[in-house]
């Protein structure tokens, strides 16, 4: 249980199922030192309710046709001292380095008991990294072996817009890129259409090859 000593966190929950964000809120509630001063359902309403109250945000991934690594994107960009802890069903690597990549400074799965979440919510607000033992050891690696890549090939691309490539160069679809990255199918599809764009050229196949010939892909 958290000392009487320790200073009160402020709390804004991002889940879209009212089920799981109620049970959450209580199970917060019924915690010393944690108080919910916002819920939000949305990317919007996310960054809506983001403000100078709160100090930490616990985040889904998964918002209905949105995700949470963009919701944490743009928090984190407005509110770099707020800390950002994914609760997610969501534990492949890809998904927790974007999330991490976004700003997010823990990461546990939903499983995870009230002692746990208490203690990655007190290390996140206090700008600590706190990963889940499942996930960490992967997700480090993959951070280890891209912060050494050269410089980025394709300057031009945004952000989200490189972690699509890169999944592309990796061989997965649509549908699964969607997946990793918490995405609609749609949203995919638009951005490969830029991605196209940008890199001058035609198709799939050949965005692969140029992202393959790039480095990019491979760790």
């Amino acid at each position: 249980m958290t000392s009487t000593d320790a200073p009160t966190l402020r709390i804004l929950v991002v889940d879209d199922h009212p089920v799981f964000r109620m049970g959450l809120v209580a199970l917060l509630a019924s915690l010393d030192g944690l108080e919910v001063v916002a819920e939000a359902e949305s990317v919007a309403t996310a960054v809506a309710a983001c403000d100078d109250s709160v100090d930490v945000v616990i985040m889904d991934l998964n918002l209905g046709d949105e995700s949470g690594v963009e919701a944490t994107r743009q928090i984190v960009g407005k509110h770099p001292d707020v800390g950002v802890l994914v609760l997610t069903m969501v534990e492949d690597d890809d998904t927790v380095y974007a999330a991490i990549r976004a700003g997010a400074r823990g990461y546990l799965l939903k499983g995870a008991g009230p002692v746990e979440i208490e203690r990655a919510l007190r290390a996140v607000s206090a700008g600590e990294m706190l990963l889940a033992p499942g996930v960490a050891a992967g997700a480090m690696a993959m951070l280890g072996g891209r912060g050494r890549r050269a410089a980025d090939p394709f300057p031009s691309l945004t952000e989200r817009e490189r972690e699509v490539l890169e999944l592309v160069a990796r061989g997965l679809d649509n549908r699964r890129i969607a997946q990793r990255l918490s995405l609609s199918d749609k949203t995919v599809r638009n951005h490969l259409s830029t991605i196209l764009t940008k890199l001058g050229v035609v198709d799939r196949a050949a965005a692969i090859a140029k992202a393959r010939d790039a480095g990019v892909g491979d760790y």
